[in-house]
């Protein structure tokens, strides 16, 4: 299975994300939804959040443009929550990478990070 098919079928398809990405631990960009609009800066400021959490926590983390800040309501080595009006985020580290989905209103932070965390567990028994 290719790394959009972890996207579109594990993330989005679950119809608990709304769009989504896998990334490198250096903040590449392996898959992600046509939709996602991630720059490079802010894909690393994610990646980089896991090694400082309480920084990014105390800063939030930007998407979308500079008026996109997400509040952090977790942030830890592995896992980074975050709102933004009635959507948000949810991040799983893996080995190797970071598994990153978006919901949107309506959808309950709960099922997004579910799905999140599921797909990044798999990917780590399995090496990545």
């Amino acid at each position: 299975m290719s790394w959009q098919s972890y996207v579109d079928q594990q993330l989005v398809g679950s119809g608990s994300v709304s769009v989504g990405a896998i990334l490198g631990l250096d903040g590449s960009v392996w898959a992600k939804s046509a939709a996602l609009n991630i720059s490079a800066a802010e894909a690393k400021a994610l990646t980089s959040a896991f090694a400082n959490p309480a920084g990014a926590q105390s800063t939030g983390l930007f998407f979308g443009g500079a008026s996109n800040k997400y509040l952090l309501v977790k942030a830890d080595d592995q896992s980074i929550y975050g709102k933004l009006k009635a959507g948000g985020f949810a991040a799983a580290k893996t080995n190797q990478s970071v598994v990153l989905g978006f919901y949107a209103e309506g959808t309950q932070p709960g099922q997004c990070n579910t799905v999140v965390e599921r797909l990044a567990d798999y990917l780590k028994e399995n090496g990545y």
